[in-house]
């Protein structure tokens, strides 16, 4: 009989011998609105990585694509910063940080996250509902914090440049604002423990293109420790932990081990697959981000199956301990992403078909 979709996930996670590997397209907003039907087409191809997926669903003409997502607007979210897109479907940057100058700390708060989210209202009541409504179907569930949780929050708030400054001056402030992110996302993690789900995802960018962004010992000093106080409850009740980061962070790998992760999702062609193979396979489950820079949005459809047979080969193994994820953004043409597709469905039972 086969696995189920959650039992071969977790076996994936845990390394103890799935069927296949659990592979993911996630289509951007931009993406979307550039190529509308054509990449619709695709969707209808491939309907193992898109199940139930209908032509004609969408709304292009009329999609709202969110705070922070839409083309020329300043949107400020429930932290009081204030961010700008430029493009359509793509999150913007934050261009207003409430907490610049350092006076603002006394009467700033953050959001209460059992009332509001990032953007917009929470409702953990109808979160319940779903959760519930997945377990009831067999169905992997899941939670998470916001992407940009922690490090990035930190910057949203004070401005990369004042917060580069932070640290190396040891700012009381830096600390007293730490203290009060790590607070605000123990209740979000609380409520997805308290839910009983079976993965907690946790993502911000933590490396430029070939290093990250501060250094290992600041990361250990600065980060590790928060991270920690999130994750480990987590793994302490049996749930899987995943963080999310784009950038270079072969560095800070140990630092992730350390904290609590379970499951890595680093990029593929910035950090190497050879330096991913070496280093972190067999250490944590790689959910691994396929290349968007070059070869999938430039490159031939052989070109993108070589690469993809090259991750395959060189970071899974019958025990399990690789993911696939790509996330699909301008200016990949439909045929590429149709590529993406053939790859990951010819090469998710390498291990198990006789090939491996």
């Amino acid at each position: 009989m086969p696995l189920s979709d959650r039992e071969n996930y977790i076996r994936t996670v845990r390394m103890t011998g799935p069927e296949w590997i659990p592979c993911h397209v996630a289509i951007s907003g931009a993406s979307w609105d550039q190529w509308r039907g054509e990449l619709e087409d695709v969707c209808v191809r491939h309907p193992t990585l898109f199940p139930g997926f209908e032509k004609g669903k969408r709304d292009f003409d009329h999609w709202d694509f969110g705070g922070a997502y839409r083309a020329g607007e300043d949107f400020t979210d429930n932290w009081g910063c204030v961010w700008h897109s430029a493009i359509d479907g793509i999150e913007g940057v934050v261009v207003r940080h409430p907490l610049e100058d350092w006076s603002a700390l006394e009467t700033w708060r953050p959001p209460d996250p059992l009332v509001l989210a990032d953007r917009g209202e929470a409702n953990w009541e109808q979160t319940r509902k779903n959760i519930a409504e997945a377990k009831r179907r067999g169905a992997l569930t899941s939670g998470g914090v916001p992407h940009g949780y922690f490090f990035m929050r930190l910057y949203y708030l004070r401005g990369f440049e004042n917060l580069m400054y932070d640290l190396v001056a040891d700012a009381p402030e830096l600390h007293r604002l730490i203290r009060m992110l790590i607070d605000h996302n123990k209740v979000i993690v609380d409520q997805w423990l308290s839910m009983g789900v079976d993965l907690i995802n946790f993502g911000e960018d933590l490396g430029t293109q070939n290093a990250s962004i501060i250094s290992p010992a600041d990361f250990r000093k600065w980060v590790t420790p928060a991270y920690a106080e999130l994750m480990q409850p987590c793994q302490r009740a049996g749930v899987m932990v995943a963080l999310h980061s784009d950038g270079y962070i072969m560095e800070l790998m140990d630092e992730f081990l350390a904290a609590g992760v379970d499951i890595i999702n680093p990029q593929d062609l910035c950090n190497g697959i050879d330096n991913l193979a070496r280093e972190v396979k067999g250490r944590m489950c790689i959910r691994l981000d396929v290349d968007r820079q070059t070869i999938v949005p430039f490159g031939t459809r052989q070109e993108i199956h070589d690469l993809i047979e090259e991750e395959v080969r060189k970071l899974g193994s019958p025990q399990g301990g690789l993911e696939l994820l790509i996330g699909i953004y301008p200016p990949t043409p439909p045929e590429n992403v149709d590529a993406v597709c053939e790859a990951f469905e010819d090469f998710r039972t390498y291990w198990w078909d006789g090939r491996g």
